[in-house]
C-alpha cells in the first residue's frame, strides 16, 4: 500500500529518493519522510500529505549530500495521519532508521516487551515496534540485527534499514510485500516498485519471501533470516521510463483509458493463431493436459479484478462449457471452500501482490487446485506462487483507478475460456470467428473514444447528483459494477450497481425524479428485457443515460442520453461497454475538482489485509 524508496552508492542521494518517491505516489500519499546518513549522522525528515510537502520542508533546511538513505511515502494503516506516525520510524538509542511497507500482526505483544526493556515510543505504529526491536537486538551487526528481528516478527513487511554505527550499510527484507533491488555499478536503488528504478537502471532483482539483502557500495550478499545464503537472479526489467510519464495527458488514468487500444493490441498480440484457428498461451501450455480435465474454475480477486473475473465467470460456462464461479478472495481464504479433483483457481489481480487475492490462491493450492494467475506485474508474487498463468502485457498501470488493466483482464479471460473450449468441443472456424472478433476490439476502442467530448457533456448535466444507478444485464451486469465502482472511486458519488432484474425488487425505491439511471443497453440477448427496465425508472422520474450499440435509434425515445458503442459478439461486449463509463467517472472526478489519480482513503497496491 506504501512506497519505499532506498539508496546507497556514490551519488547524493536526495534528489533521486524524492524522484522515486514522486514515481510512487499513488501507492500512498498520506504522510511521506526521508533519512539521509550524512557525516555519520541519521537525519530525518518527515511530512503530512504530498510528497511535495515533504520537498519544501527539506529545501527550507538546506538539503543533505549523504549518499545512502531511504524515503517513503504512506497509505495509513496502524495511527492517524500524523508527522509522527509518518516513516521513517527510528529507534532510541543506536540510530538506526526503518521504511516499511505491509503489517506486522504481532506488533502488541512485541511492543510491551519493549516498554518493559524500558523502550518510549512516539507513534502508534506497528513500524516504529519494528525499529526499536532491531535496535535492542543490535549488536554491532546490523544484518544480524534485522535477521533475529524479523524471526520475531508475524505479519507481512518490505522493509529497508540504515545504521548510525555502520554508515557503508544498508539492509533490506522482504516477507508478503513487493521489493526489489537495482543494481548500478556500484550503487543500488531499492524499491517497492520499478517505476522508482528504471530511470536509474535496467538490471535488477527481487527478493523471495525472507529474504534479506545486505547492500555496501562493494556488493551484496543475499541470506534468509536464518543466514541461509540465496543466490538472487539479476534480471533485465522491461519497462520503459516514457510508459511512466504523462506526455501530453492531465492525468494518468486519462492516459490509461486511452491507452487501451494499444494495450489491448499488446496483450492478444502473438496469442491468436489464426490460420489454425488456436489459442497460443504460453504461460499455461505445459499444463494442457490438466485444463482440459477441468470439471470447475474459480476465479478470485477483488475490487475491479473481481469485476473482471465475474465476466470470466460467464465466458468460461459460455465458451468452455465449465461450471465457473467468481469468488471474493478476502471471503474466499476465510471460509472452507471444496476443491474438488480437477478444479482451476485463478488469481485475478493488476498488481500480482493483492494480499487477500494471494492468500486465496495458496489456499486452494493447498488444498490441491491447479493454481492459475492473471496478472500485469512480472514476476509478481502472485505470479510466482502459480502452476501456470497468463500475463496481461498492457504496460504499468499509475492511476489508482484502474482501467486498462480491467479491459487486459478481460481479454485474457476470453483467450483462457477460449483456449479451455477449443480443447473441448469448440472447432477451428468457431474459435477463428472469434479471434477475428477480438482482434478488432483495439479499432473499435478507439471510435469510443472518440465521444470524448461528448461524454463530458452529458457528464456535465448530472455531476450535481449524488445518487446514481448502473445496471445491465448477462455480460454487462459486471461492467454496470465496474462503472459503478469508478464513479465512486474517483468522483465520491455515491454509486449502486445491479442486475437489471434485481432493481425491482427493492432499489426501484431509490429511484426518484431526476436520478441518474446508467443502463447498459447494447444489443445482446437480453436487450428487451433491458429496455422493459428502462422504461421502469423512467416511469418513476429517472434520467436514463444508455450505452447502447452504433445503429439503435429505438434507445433514443427512452434515454435522454446515449453514449454508443460498435457493434461486436456479446462475450466481448464489456471491452467496449465498459469504456463510457470509464471516460464518464473520469469527467465526473475532474468537473468535481478531484485529484483524479489519488483519490481520497485509496492506494493502488493493497499489499494488506
Amino acid at each position: 500500500m506504501c512506497g519505499i524508496v532506498a539508496y546507497i552508492g556514490t551519488k547524493p542521494a536526495q534528489q533521486l529518493l524524492l524522484e522515486g518517491l514522486k514515481r510512487l505516489e499513488y501507492r500512498g500519499y498520506d504522510s511521506a519522510g526521508l533519512a539521509v546518513l550524512e557525516n555519520g549522522k541519521l537525519e530525518v525528515v518527515r511530512a503530512v500529505g504530498r510528497v511535495s510537502n515533504l520537498e519544501d520542508k527539506i529545501e527550507d533546511i538546506g538539503g543533505f549530500r549523504g549518499s545512502i538513505g531511504l524515503c517513503h511515502t504512506r497509505w495509513a494503516t496502524h495511527g492517524g495521519v500524523t508527522e509522527f506516525n509518518a516513516h521513517p520510524h527510528t529507534d532510541d538509542k543506536n540510530g538506526i532508521a526503518l521504511v516499511h511497507n505491509g503489517i506486522i500482526e504481532n506488533y502488541a505483544a512485541l511492543k510491551t516487551y519493549l516498554q518493559e526493556k524500558g523502550h518510549t515510543f512516539k507513534s502508534q505504529t506497528d513500524t516504529e515496534v519494528l525499529a526499536m526491536l532491531i535496535g535492542e537486538l543490535y549488536e554491532g551487526d546490523l544484518e544480524a540485527a534485522v535477521q533475529a528481528a524479523l524471526r520475531e516478527v508475524t505479519g507481512a513487511y518490505a522493509i529497508a534499514v540504515i545504521c548510525e554505527k555502520e554508515p557503508n550499510v544498508m539492509v533490506v527484507a522482504r516477507k508478503g510485500s513487493p521489493l526489489m533491488v537495482g543494481v548500478g555499478a556500484g550503487e543500488y536503488v531499492v524499491a517497492s516498485d520499478a517505476s522508482a528504478i528504471i530511470s536509474h537502471t535496467t538490471q535488477a532483482f527481487a527478493l523471495d519471501d525472507y529474504n534479506v539483502v545486505k547492500l555496501t557500495r562493494e556488493g551484496f550478499r543475499t541470506s534468509t533470516i536464518h543466514n541461509v545464503p540465496v543466490n538472487s537472479k539479476i534480471m533485465q526489467l522491461e519497462l520503459e521510463l516514457q510508459e511512466i510519464e504523462l506526455g501530453g495527458f492531465s492525468h494518468f488514468m486519462q492516459k490509461e483509458i486511452f491507452e487501451q487500444p494499444k494495450a489491448l493490441t499488446n496483450c492478444i498480440r502473438g496469442r491468436l493463431q489464426l490460420e489454425e484457428g488456436r489459442i497460443h498461451l504460453g504461460g499455461v501450455g505445459n499444463f494442457s493436459k490438466e485444463m482440459s480435465k477441468l470439471k470447475r474454475v474459480v476465479l478470485t480477486a477483488q475490487g475491479t479484478a473481481l469485476h473482471a473475473a465475474m465476466i470470466g465467470e460467464y465466458l468460461f460456462e459460455d465458451l468452455a462449457k465449465v461450471s465457473s464461479v467468481a469468488e471474493y478472495a478476502s471471503e474466499f481464504r476465510y471460509r472452507n471452500p471444496i476443491v474438488e479433483e480437477n478444479t482451476a483457481v485463478i488469481a485475478v489481480s493488476q498488481s500480482g501482490e493483492t494480499a487477500d487475492t494471494l492468500a486465496a490462491l495458496q489456499e486452494a493450492k493447498e488444498r490441491g487446485a491447479l493454481a492459475m494467475g492473471v496478472v500485469n506485474v512480472v514476476g509478481s508474487s502472485i505470479a510466482r506462487e502459480t502452476d501456470a498463468g497468463v500475463y496481461l502485457r498492457v504496460g504499468p498501470e499509475i492511476g489508482v483507478a484502474s482501467t486498462k488493466a480491467f479491459t487486459g483482464q478481460v481479454a485474457v479471460l476470453t483467450m483462457l475460456a477460449m483456449y479451455l473450449g477449443r480443447k473441448r468441443f469448440m472447432s477451428p472456424d468457431q474459435c477463428r470467428d472469434l479471434m477475428h472478433e477480438l482482434e478488432q476490439i483495439p479499432a473499435k476502442i478507439e471510435r469510443i473514444l472518440e465521444q470524448d467530448a461528448k461524454i463530458k457533456t452529458i457528464t456535465e448535466r448530472y455531476i450535481h447528483r449524488e445518487n446514481w444507478l448502473f445496471l445491465g444485464r448477462g455480460y454487462n451486469y459486471p461492467t454496470a459494477l465496474e462503472g459503478a465502482l469508478k464513479l465512486k472511486e474517483i468522483s465520491y458519488i455515491h454509486a449502486e450497481g445491479m442486475p437489471a432484474a434485481e432493481m425491482k425488487h427493492g432499489p426501484i425505491a431509490l429511484i426518484n425524479d431526476g436520478m441518474p439511471a446508467v443502463f447498459i443497453a447494447n444489443k445482446g440477448r437480453q436487450y428487451e428485457k433491458v429496455m422493459s427496465n428502462i422504461q421502469e425508472v423512467r416511469s418513476r422520474g429517472g434520467h436514463i443515460i444508455a450505452v447502447a450499440t452504433e445503429g439503435d435509434k429505438e434507445i433514443q425515445k427512452y434515454a435522454e442520453d446515449v453514449m454508443y458503442v460498435p457493434e461486436c459478439p456479446e462475450c466481448l461486449s464489456p471491452l467496449l461497454t465498459v469504456v463510457p463509463l470509464q471516460l464518464l467517472a473520469y469527467h465526473a472526478a475532474v468537473l468535481r475538482g478531484h485529484d483524479v489519480d489519488k483519490p481520497r482513503n485509496l492506494a493502488k497496491s493493497v499489499t494488506v489485509e
